[in-house]
């Protein structure tokens, strides 16, 4: 399936074909009609990994580099079950967590293939430690 992020933008009305659910259903298949038939569950008006892929190649065709850097961090979570996102979100407060308990984030984080949300924690923890916000 070939993508080009200078010509293929919007996804949703240029390449639908390239927009699904986590279900795997078809973008044409998320309807209000779907929704009150009960035939959607709430991952199906969820972003994938693929597409948030694709945002972030738009994002950086255009020349939105930190934009595309937060959509590759989006599509890495994206596969993270979100009991597991709650608890790193909470981690990262200010004060929540030791450098090591933060270390060890990024070690997981590591390991669920999101190496770039690992060294956004690994960066987060360095300045948290310089600024003294870090748990005892």
């Amino acid at each position: 399936m070939s993508f080009d992020p200078t010509v293929d933008y919007p996804l949703g009305s240029r390449r639908p074909d390239l927009v699904e659910t986590p279900s795997g259903l078809a973008l044409d298949d998320v309807t209000l009609e779907a929704a009150r038939a009960g035939a959607l569950v709430a991952s199906d008006v969820r972003a994938t990994h693929a597409t948030l892929r694709r945002q972030a190649e738009v994002a950086r065709a255009t020349g939105r580099t930190q934009l595309a850097d937060n959509l590759d961090r989006a599509a890495e979570l994206a596969r993270i079950p979100d009991e597991e996102l709650l608890e790193i979100y909470t981690a990262l407060r200010p004060g929540r967590s030791t450098a090591a308990e933060l270390d060890e984030w990024a070690r997981r984080l590591d390991g669920w293939a999101a190496p770039l949300t690992a060294a956004f924690v690994r960066e987060a923890t360095a300045a948290y430690v310089e600024r003294g916000l870090v748990g005892a």
